[in-house]
């Protein structure tokens, strides 16, 4: 059972790595700092505690408490109780979710980890906002993307925004760094995928036909500037997703699903 234990000082040391979480000189998740992952709210407390990255602690109201207990009983961890003021002292604004818990980084899955069993990934390059990273683990979780791999120039996906966005799927959904960019698609090649880049050019492929294969990688690149025609190279074939004249692109998120779902209707 989670030990309850109060907080009515919001200086207490026990609950430092709650501390701060506005401060970008202080942040607690930052990989150059603590590294902690943490998670905001019920559902996506849930979901850190029903994957690999296992809390260390929690911070929360009573009523939090009363709604995580079922899934605390059979935990080790504290929790620190406190009055929503005090939490808001701790961790530096009003948090309307009222529980947090953190976890430190486990070691990173391997290409290969992320890809057991896969049949639908994502590759990512130069995907720097965290609520686009959040929702597209979101859209990979709802719509049967196994996994996500980053290329170059991609933003922390264990930052909290992208983890709250994510609604904690971020934390579920496998996820590895490619280790050579553009370079490293040849792997995803040789275990048998299909690599298609989605761009809006009007002289690619529709995204409904392109899908032929078994196994699919989809590229996908920063809003604005898209994929580099370097990593376009790369792949088998290039993709668009119909759109009405006069729309040149999708958010990265938007169009993520768009594939995710023909990847699925197609199946």
């Amino acid at each position: 059972m989670a030990e309850v234990i109060d907080i009515d000082d919001p200086a207490d040391p026990r609950v430092d790595d709650f501390r701060d979480l506005s401060a970008a000189d202080r942040r607690p998740d930052l990989p150059g700092r603590k590294g902690l992952v943490i998670a905001e709210g019920v559902v996506v407390v849930q979901r850190m505690l029903d994957s690999r990255f296992t809390p260390s602690a929690l911070l929360g109201t009573a009523k939090r408490y009363e709604a995580l207990a079922e899934d605390l009983a059979d935990r080790d961890i504290p929790y620190y109780r406190a009055s929503a003021e005090v939490m808001a002292e701790v961790v530096g604004f009003h948090l309307n979710r009222g529980v947090l818990a953190v976890a430190p980084r486990p070691a990173a899955l391997s290409v290969e980890e992320a890809l057991a069993g896969a049949r639908t990934v994502a590759v990512l390059e130069g995907v720097n906002d965290h609520e686009n990273l959040g929702s597209m683990f979101r859209n990979a979780a709802g719509l049967g993307a196994d996994a996500v791999l980053f290329g170059d120039r991609c933003a922390d996906p264990l930052y909290r925004r992208a983890v709250r966005v994510s609604m904690g799927h971020v934390l579920r959904v496998p996820f590895a760094q490619l280790p050579q960019w553009p370079g490293g698609l040849e792997s995803l090649r040789e275990r048998g995928f299909q690599i298609i880049a989605l761009t809006p050019n009007p002289a690619a492929v529709n995204l409904a036909t392109a899908m032929t294969g078994e196994r699919v990688a989809l590229l996908l690149g920063a809003e604005g500037p898209g994929l580099t025609e370097e990593a376009m190279r790369a792949t088998d074939v290039r993709a668009r997703i119909p759109m009405s004249p006069g729309t040149d692109s999708l958010n990265v998120a938007t169009a993520a699903a768009m594939a995710f779902y023909e990847r699925v209707r197609s199946s």
